[in-house]
């Protein structure tokens, strides 16, 4: 598919509908731009909420005392480092 676009004033271009059918791309999709080689690369960027599932675990989830404790732990630590540096 080869289309002709216009480029506004603001440099703005607006993408074939059936190139965005083709892509996925909606409304409020959002979309890297590169320049390689002389051209202008537009790729889809997927949603964070697309990608929900798609990392399967048997793990079960933290609990919150669990959560609380590696944070503690890490603030001690960092503690204990910068004391050591202020030596």
């Amino acid at each position: 598919m080869v289309y002709t676009v216009s480029i506004t004033s603001q440099g703005q271009i607006s993408i074939p509908a059936q190139i965005r059918r083709d892509l996925g791309l909606s409304r409020r999709s959002r979309a890297i731009v590169s320049q390689e080689n002389g051209k202008i690369l537009v790729k889809p960027v997927k949603d964070l909420l697309e990608l929900g599932g798609m990392f399967k675990t048997n793990k079960k989830p933290l609990t919150n005392a669990e959560i609380d404790k590696i944070v503690a732990k890490a603030v001690a630590d960092e503690y204990v480092k910068k004391m050591k540096r202020m030596k």
